[in-house]
């Protein structure tokens, strides 16, 4: 068994573990109808299994996240995980109570299988030869980490954004493995509008000549379209009201250059949110990962693929956000009637909060709270 991450008194320092499956000729069966494998999923764990294993709580990222949600990943690391405001000793997500896993998702580029790992057959990166990857596949593959940790039934799985898609798959294709959900800021379905958006930034990479088709490890790659990408999913992951709080019309310098120089703190925010993207993520990935996000559909194939029996023994949470123009809170109201439809305990509640789609990542008290009281009650009456 894993042994849980180590604490001192100043640093919870988590160490990123690596988890290989699908060895050929297994290879995981997509649904595109591709065969993939090996697999390697890089995941972290948080906390300790108790002896009945079951205080085990999935917590799936956004796009453009990793399997380090918490905590330091050594003693001289400045910055702590994504979701360290929520996931800790004493936090909502408590690590003193329950065991946290965390996994990079299938076709990402932080130690997971993607488009930028070397393709067995060839000793090259996969690039566009990868196959074609769904939020059902990454699923699928977090399964297998998930038995691979020897837990049968996990007490929580937890997400926002396409995290949140992760969530709602896992309850639809493994109902029995789930005790209790938390969907955030989330949907059933990507609607054109942010279909549309994905669209702007695949094609800001595909349309820089460095992008290659794919085909650019060898060389200086898509910097500049992955920048303009990243800047257009930053526009959507705020609000109005938070723009205009933090940056308003305030200039970047002193007067007005007349150029195309980005006179407007905005700019210069969007700029530097563009260039700290490129040294960290790999431009194939967001293609992949966005095309799967716009593929994700829980009301195609001639019915809700929430009206399913076996979610009624799953408790849910679902949670929106007042401001969050991306994932509007009727898309959240959608999901809760589908759910009560199949007499699923449900509780939703849509959160005050300025901080658009990225609110459900900052700190806030009303959400701490909800997410405190909804695993302390499934805690209790499953564990206690």
């Amino acid at each position: 068994m894993e042994s849980p991450a180590s604490q001192d008194l100043k640093k919870m320092v988590v160490e990123r573990r690596y988890f290989t499956f699908a060895q050929p000729p297994r290879e995981m069966i997509l649904e595109c109808g591709a065969r993939l494998g090996p697999i390697t999923l890089a995941y972290e764990t948080l906390g300790r299994l108790n002896a009945s294993r079951s205080n085990a709580i999935l917590v799936c990222h956004a796009f453009s996240g990793d399997s380090h949600v918490a905590g330091y990943l050594h003693e001289e690391d400045e910055r702590p995980g994504w979701w360290d405001n929520m996931v800790g000793p004493g936090k909502p997500i408590d690590t003193d109570r329950y065991f946290v896993i965390c996994s990079n998702i299938l076709g990402s580029c932080v130690g997971s299988t993607g488009p930028a790992s070397l393709n067995p057959a060839t000793g090259r990166p996969y690039g566009l030869s990868f196959p074609m990857v769904t939020i059902k596949d990454m699923v699928q593959a977090q399964k297998e980490l998930v038995e691979h940790l020897g837990i049968e039934r996990l007490m929580s799985v937890v997400g926002g954004s396409v995290g949140g898609m992760q969530v709602l798959r896992w309850c639809v294709d493994y109902p029995e493995m789930i005790v209790s959900a938390i969907p955030l800021a989330t949907t059933i379905r990507h609607s054109a509008q942010a279909i549309a958006f994905n669209e702007v930034a695949r094609q800001a990479i595909m349309a820089d000549p460095k992008w290659n088709r794919g085909d650019y490890y060898d060389n200086p790659g898509p910097s500049l379209g992955l920048a303009v990408a990243r800047m257009i999913g930053h526009v959507t992951y705020l609000s109005d009201h938070a723009m205009r709080e933090k940056f308003g019309r305030r200039l970047h310098r002193d007067a007005l250059s007349f150029a195309f120089e980005g006179d407007f703190q905005v700019e210069s925010y969007l700029h530097y949110q563009g260039r700290k993207f490129v040294d960290r993520f790999d431009a194939n990935s967001l293609l992949y990962i966005t095309k799967a996000a716009d593929y994700f559909d829980l009301e195609r194939q001639g019915g809700s693929l929430l009206v399913n029996e076996g979610l009624a023994g799953v408790c849910f949470l679902v949670v929106s956000f007042s401001s969050d123009w991306l994932y509007p809170t009727y898309q959240a109201k959608a999901l809760v009637s589908a759910l009560k439809k199949n007499g699923s305990d449900v509780s939703f509640c849509e959160v005050e909060a300025q901080g658009g789609h990225d609110a459900f990542l900052l700190p806030s008290e009303r959400l701490d709270g909800l997410i405190r009281g909804f695993l302390g009650r499934v805690y209790d009456e499953q564990c206690g």
